[in-house]
């Protein structure tokens, strides 16, 4: 049985409503904390968080914008979206308020966190392990690789990026800049780019070719296969 609930918790001085789900048995559960896409936390994220209980995880969709805000349109999603990029530190705070809270769960073993994200929340969890979060894992699902954290200290999170070759948002320079970042920081990281895929394919409600998204039945199977055999690798915990 996997129960749900909201979850309200504060970060930047803002009301924020998470996503909870986990399975009914236990404690000391792992714990995958789910950055949406930059529509907010929104039914997509909120899947994926259900997704993450049935396979054993505590899941947590996080709220980035506040009040459980989601935009409704790609006007209101890029204002959304870009109001945080130009706030570093209101972005960075969110976040952190988000770990902080699923850290002090009771089911939750809080050294097994890790982090998903999906295209703007492909950058939140890279941020978050360029931040040096403590995570196990952070999984990048056609996320955007640009950041402005300079840092120079090592990257200790494992790093999974899961990308679409036809991309029109994280073209191959921003790959190639991305894969430099990371050996610099000596990070333990992979990349896995799927061949005629394009922005967004695991999402099957993002289809406007003319904008780049595109979902793939293929790529989204494959991809979801590499970052469920990544969790298990990562997550070193007698609960399995």
């Amino acid at each position: 049985m996997i129960i749900t609930k909201e979850i309200e918790y504060r970060g930047d001085g803002v009301l924020l409503k998470g996503f909870c789900a986990y399975p009914d048995r236990g404690a000391h559960l792992p714990a995958v904390l789910v950055a949406p896409t930059w529509a907010g936390r929104d039914n997509f994220a909120c899947e994926k968080a259900i997704a993450m209980a049935k396979k054993g995880y505590l899941g947590f969709a996080i709220d980035i914008y506040g009040e459980g805000k989601v935009g409704s349109s790609k006007e209101e999603n890029a204002n959304l979206m870009n109001s945080l990029l130009e706030d570093k530190h209101a972005l960075m705070t969110r976040l952190r308020s988000a770990y902080n809270i699923v850290r002090k769960m009771p089911r939750v073993d809080k050294s097994s966190v890790s982090a998903i994200g999906f295209c703007f929340g492909g950058k939140c969890v890279l941020d978050m392990a360029r931040s040096n979060f403590e995570l196990k894992a952070a999984i990048s699902f056609h996320g955007l690789l640009e950041s402005n954290i300079i840092k120079e200290q090592n990257i200790d999170t494992k790093i999974l990026v899961l990308h679409g070759y036809n991309d029109p948002m994280v073209p191959p320079e921003q790959v190639n800049r991305f894969q430099q970042e990371m050996n610099m920081r000596k990070a333990d990281w992979q990349l896995h780019t799927f061949s005629n895929t394009y922005h967004a394919f695991t999402n099957p409600n993002a289809n406007d070719p003319e904008f780049g998204t595109v979902f793939s039945k293929e790529s989204n199977k494959r991809a979801w296969k590499l970052a469920e055999d990544f969790l298990r690798e990562t997550f070193v915990s007698s609960y399995f």
